[in-house]
């Protein structure tokens, strides 16, 4: 393993540990809503990146044409807000282990993008031992999530089923994210990965800003209590799982190939499994164990099947 590919997947396991936080976050917001929490998360991510970025602006903005902020808008949409309202919703329907699993499945569709572009530095056929495992370790959260669905209390079989779409629908748009950041990276030399990050959270902070009259003014109810525990956990997340997070995640797809970068995700749903027993003061099923077991099998596969050969 060379050195660059290390640093890659160290960035993309802490880039992991801090999106499996917002796994666990709607878990704790308790009367609020999905929506209220991505809005104000994504206001403190526009507004810490606005602080960040003003020293720079000015150098920055002669770089960035209409194609760059049309990117960014979408880039913005599907990585942040869109992603993070649909999985928000599903972890408030059908708890954390659904989403997980859906989640879960990005890296073997980012995989298969990343394997069948031209550029690839590994056929698709290397990669089908790692998308295997990464799969099988997909399908064993899913039993046992389906399994104990009548005893997790998160409500009938078709909130079950909601919640499950608006999972899948999280994994086209972040699926959408990560190829599409990953393109611009690559082409933008003179844009760095961290300026990049902040450009992102400057255009989501200004979309979240539309997002907090819907989210704040057009509920008939809002809560009477717990408005402080809601902002440190929302501003938490802003800080932590966007700012230094994404960060992390930019580094990581600077250094390595497409087809590495989609099982890094897994790190994500790792943590998340890990934070949610924590959160549940519980160890892991067999089944949960063999999930686990599978998944970081598949990493393994991955970065084995891009040997020093092949990357680096």
């Amino acid at each position: 393993m060379t050195r660059s590919t290390f640093i890659g997947i160290a960035c993309g396991a802490a880039a992991g540990a801090l999106w499996g936080l917002s796994l666990l976050a709607p878990e704790l917001i308790g009367p609020f809503a999905p929506l209220q929490l991505a809005s104000v998360r994504f206001v403190t991510y526009g507004i810490i990146a606005l602080v960040l970025l003003a020293p720079r602006l000015k150098k920055l903005l002669p770089h960035l044409g209409a194609a760059e902020w049309w990117g960014l808008l979408g880039l913005s949409l599907m990585g942040n807000i869109v992603y993070y309202s649909l999985l928000s919703t599903a972890v408030q329907l059908c708890g954390v282990a659904m989403p997980s699993l859906i989640v879960g499945f990005i890296p073997v569709t980012v995989t298969v993008v990343g394997a069948l572009r031209q550029d690839s530095v590994v056929s698709i056929r290397q990669l089908v031992p790692s998308m295997l495992l990464s799969a099988g370790g997909i399908v064993c959260i899913a039993w046992q999530n389906f399994h104990n669905a009548s005893s997790q209390n998160h409500g009938s079989l078709l909130l079950q089923i909601l919640g499950l779409l608006m999972a899948a629908a999280a994994l086209l748009s972040w699926t959408g994210f990560v190829v599409k950041n990953a393109n611009w990276l690559k082409q933008l030399d003179h844009v760095s990965n961290n300026d990049w990050n902040l450009l992102t959270g400057l255009v989501t902070g200004a979309l979240a800003l539309l997002m907090l009259p819907l989210a704040f003014l057009l509920p008939q109810h809002l809560p009477t209590t717990g408005w402080v525990h809601f902002f440190m956990i929302a501003c938490g997340m802003g800080l932590l799982a966007s700012v230094v997070a994404n960060a992390f995640w930019n580094s990581m797809t600077r250094l390595l190939p497409l087809t590495m970068v989609g099982q890094m995700i897994l790190f994500e749903t790792l943590f998340s499994l890990f934070y949610g027993f924590l959160w549940e003061q519980r160890f892991p099923t067999l089944l949960e164990s063999c999930a686990i077991i599978l998944a970081i099998s598949g990493v393994i596969s991955c970065v084995r099947a891009h040997g020093p050969a092949k990357h680096g």
